[in-house]
């Protein structure tokens, strides 16, 4: 039987720990990883790929884009996917940071619950980053109207236009330099998401507990404190001050199906290229 061979092409300096884990749990029999590749560097690794096996046998190998930079993420998959035509290409799938199938898993979770998203007042907060963002665009999707927050405009402005340009819809920016700022944004919002960094509370809870129009609050950080205080990392749609919530290990268990699912698809044929809206696809599926 023809081994699947999955690539890891990684745009820091050393391959992902927890994506080699999670490929060989999602179905490949080895996996290659290869630290610090960008756009310059990547055609010769794609060319080992897509020059070597024939036939049916070209499905069973793949390639895996990820690193800590969603920007770069982005640059060196658009650069794969230039390096193939005709018959000549191999599945490929995007996941830098983990941020596709990480915020995938929170919408994917937070829409079913809700039953529907449209009209929906959401507010991303620490939403600058890669999870933030593609949380922002999976939510402004669905239909909700999304602001992401971060300290400083400038930054966060650049992240909405991006996100805008990328998705082709209207996020708004809001600057959050400090808690009281972060606590006037979420009144009169339905969903509150937080992507912020490890052991830092975004939003305490007296801020969200008694805001009569939040429905949903949803964290993404597993290590204390969570970014929203007064839930658990294990929430999975649980009735909090009658609020529904979601913490990061009640969305991390979606999130570790969905990229086993996704790295078990891209050994079915060469056609698959998985990015935020093929993954998010899935995702709904599997909530």
């Amino acid at each position: 039987m023809t081994k699947k061979l999955l690539f890891l092409f990684d745009t820091d300096a050393v391959p992902n720990v927890f994506d080699t884990v999670v490929g060989y749990d999602g179905g490949a029999d080895h996996i290659t990883g290869y630290g610090g590749v960008n756009p310059d560097n990547v055609g010769a690794l794609v060319d080992g790929t897509i020059y070597t096996r024939g036939g049916s046998e070209k499905k069973s190998t793949a390639i895996f884009v990820g690193g800590g930079s969603m920007a770069a993420g982005e640059a060196l998959f658009t650069a794969v996917k230039k390096r193939f035509f005709g018959p000549f290409r191999v599945s490929c799938m995007l996941d830098s940071n983990g941020s596709n199938t990480t915020a995938a898993a929170g919408v994917a979770l937070v829409a079913k619950a809700a039953g529907s998203l449209q009209g929906k007042k959401a507010v991303v907060l620490a939403g600058t980053g890669p999870v933030g963002m593609r949380s922002a665009a999976l939510l402004a999707g669905e239909g909700a109207e999304v602001t992401i927050a971060g300290r400083a405009l400038d930054k966060t402005q650049a992240a909405a236009d991006q996100i805008n340009k990328r998705f082709k819809v209207e996020v708004k920016a809001a600057a959050t330099p400090d808690e009281a700022s972060r606590v006037a944004l979420v009144k009169g919002t339905n969903l509150v998401f937080t992507a912020g960094a490890i052991g830092v509370e975004l939003l305490p809870e007296a801020a969200w507990a008694q805001e009569s129009s939040i429905e949903f609050v949803a964290d993404y950080n597993a290590q204390p404190p969570t970014g929203i205080g007064g839930i658990d990392v294990m929430d999975k749609g649980k009735d909090r001050n009658g609020k529904k919530a979601f913490g990061a290990l009640g969305i991390g268990g979606l999130k570790l199906k969905l990229h086993r699912a996704c790295v078990g698809q891209l050994f079915e044929s060469t056609e698959q290229m998985l990015d935020a809206e093929e993954i998010y696809a899935l995702a709904k599926k599997m909530a």
